[in-house]
């Protein structure tokens, strides 16, 4: 495409960019609130012949050797990453990211889940005999059995605005990889980078109608992308309240969904802790992505013994990060991604405030000219019962609440709407896989932040439904089959 194409961006239905009907808008830079380019804005109609074209394109696709997908897959890793930089930039220019996340995390963690799903896996399990007795149901035999994985169909991939590249990678490629199509919406603050990911699909030699990009801010979009009769999945990343309403319509369609939805980390720090892995580990949610992160430590529970340390290290630590250009090779933290957002990202702060919490460092906002920044915060002395320690902030925003013993910090964990991701610092391995073991979170951090791309990702209550991810993704985007037959 032309860069005058890539400033009034096309949409892609059906393997052509077609013009949007509902004219562009405009996607601004958080950094420095410039205009990065012109998204498309796309009619219901586009959306149901976006779905239509992914139903027509399932048939052959489907019928793909895995090993033909794969090479398309692998292709398309190859082209994002030659052209890395240049798509890092763009990532960059609409997240507000620091160059080192548009890279590596972005850009990288994209490219590396195209490569992940280019790796062709068994589809089929054979079943262990069944010998039946003669009976009713005829002679005595053997049954024989495989459980085949078959692909689900047209799948809808509805995406976070955090993450514009790995997010719809980690949608897009295992939805390919088991043979269904596929119709993106991406999240409206920042579709550009979503485009370009099509771009590289369509360079890789993905056919015409396996992949559709549509784009838009109206609520139209998105639903029509949901509702369409044509469509037999939704994976929706996102917050549990949208979650909610697309599962809604799932159900009356009977539609497979697969949701990750919200989150409200508990970190346990015991006594016992290595308060620099604790304070580095927690000290993520303060610069990583700015804290708009669903996997963030953001409600740490600080056992007595440790508390006024831990909380007098992460004043420390947050109060020692660069705020600012996100280009700059030394900046930390980024803005968030809208000036809406940082307002209700301050306003969880006031209400913190009103709450009774105390407000250890941050709290306002950075003397920068142009931006949507906000100065990284530590609430202590929260309780539990506050809405600063319940709902998700989703910015750069820590509260501490103090325990007693294990029962207690077990039953604070577990005293939450969520259930994605938890965290445990002690230096007792085994109080730390006893403790992670009652978290009803869908994962647990031992003494780390860290994640293994091959474990299952998902949550628990309100986080949440299925897990996807290394091979659970495979599973996610497929329906098992049955074949027995008489040995």
């Amino acid at each position: 495409m032309t860069a005058q194409a890539a400033a009034r961006q096309s949409l892609f239905v059906g393997g052509s960019w077609v013009e949007p009907d509902g004219g562009h808008y405009e996607v601004i830079d958080p950094a420095t609130e410039g205009t990065v380019g012109w998204a498309p804005e796309a009619s219901r109609d586009q959306v149901r012949t976006a779905c239509a074209a992914a139903r027509e394109a399932f048939g052959a696709w489907s019928r793909t050797a895995p090993e033909e997908r794969a090479a398309v897959l692998a292709r398309a890793a190859r082209i994002i990453t030659d052209r890395g930089k240049r798509y890092a930039g763009i990532a960059q220019a609409e997240t507000g990211a620091t160059t080192g996340t548009a890279r590596a995390m972005q850009v990288g963690v994209a490219a590396a889940r195209f490569r992940r799903y280019a790796r062709v896996e068994p589809a089929e399990w054979a079943i262990q005999p069944q010998i039946n007795e003669a009976g009713p149901m005829g002679k005595a035999g053997v049954m024989g059995a495989l459980a085949v994985r078959q692909p689900v169909g047209v799948v809808t991939c509805v995406t976070s605005y955090n993450n514009p590249w790995a997010n719809p990678a980690g949608k897009i490629a295992p939805a390919l990889a088991m043979g269904n199509t596929v119709v993106v919406k991406p999240a409206p603050q920042d579709p550009l980078s979503v485009y370009r990911m099509a771009e590289a699909l369509e360079a890789a030699g993905v056919p015409r109608g396996v992949v559709n990009v549509v784009s838009g801010r109206s609520q139209g979009v998105g639903e029509a992308a949901v509702d369409s009769p044509d469509v037999d999945m939704v994976s929706f990343t996102g917050s549990t309240a949208v979650g909610q309403r697309i599962a809604e319509v799932c159900g009356r369609g009977m539609k497979r969904q697969l949701m990750e939805l919200g989150g409200k980390g508990a970190a346990l720090v015991f006594d016992d802790a290595d308060l620099r892995s604790a304070v580095a580990g927690i000290g993520t949610t303060f610069s990583f992505y700015s804290g708009q992160i669903c996997t963030a430590p953001t409600r740490v529970l600080a056992q007595r013994g440790v508390y006024d340390r831990l909380v007098e290290q992460l004043a420390a630590y947050a109060m020692r990060l660069k705020v600012g250009d996100p280009k700059e090779p030394d900046t930390v933290v980024g803005p968030v991604i809208s000036a809406a957002h940082r307002d209700r990202v301050e306003s969880y702060v006031e209400l913190g405030r009103k709450e009774g919490a105390v407000v250890v460092t941050g709290g306002d906002r950075p003397d920068l000219p142009a931006g949507f920044y906000v100065t990284p915060t530590l609430l202590a002395d929260c309780t539990n019962d506050m809405r600063v320690a319940r709902e998700e902030i989703f910015g750069p925003v820590v509260v501490v609440i103090p325990f007693d013993d294990e029962e207690e910090g077990i039953a604070l964990a577990n005293d939450t709407d969520y259930g994605l991701i938890d965290y445990v610092w002690s230096g007792d391995v085994a109080r730390a896989f006893r403790v992670a073991r009652r978290l009803r979170a869908g994962g647990v951090g031992v003494n780390t932040v860290g994640r293994n791309m091959e474990a299952p990702f998902g949550g628990f209550k309100k986080s949440g439904v299925g897990r996807d991810v290394g091979s659970y993704a495979l599973h996610a985007y497929s329906e098992v089959q049955a074949i027995v037959w008489p040995g």
